[in-house]
């Protein structure tokens, strides 16, 4: 009778490691799918980021008024930021990735104001072809 009791002991141990260890396996996939939208997430982010820094830096810019657009590339950045003019609107536009901004603004005498309500997320000119960077 001893030796059956052992053998059921040794079995209960065996399926506690067995359900033990798909336990674990299932909490690794939940991690390692966790690690990867946080990984996303902060790419996602950081190209925010070099967005508005790359959009903030082309709107101190002097911009010329001549032609349909001109672009400039940050010397120390892998910024570039273009400005798209349509007849007394301008479109100063930036990207990074997938990410692009825009940010409004009029021409005038002295050159390019920008709008002071800041960048949107959105394209505000309906022609799509307008709102890429060239």
């Amino acid at each position: 009778m001893s030796r059956e009791r052992g053998m059921s002991s040794l079995a209960l141990v065996l399926l506690l490691l067995i359900l033990g260890s798909l336990m674990l396996a299932g909490l690794n996939q939940q991690l390692d799918s966790l690690a990867r939208i946080v990984s996303t997430e902060r790419q996602a982010t950081e190209h925010q980021a070099i967005a508005q820094s790359a959009l903030e830096w082309g709107r101190t810019l002097d911009w010329q008024t001549q032609g349909d657009y001109a672009c400039q590339q940050h010397p120390q950045q892998p910024w570039r930021v273009c400005l798209r003019l349509i007849e007394t609107r301008a479109l100063l536009i930036a990207s990074s990735d997938s990410i692009t901004l825009w940010r409004q603004g009029e021409v005038t005498a002295d050159g390019v104001r920008f709008s002071p309500h800041g960048w949107s997320d959105f394209c505000p000119i309906k022609e799509r072809a307008l709102c890429q960077q060239p």
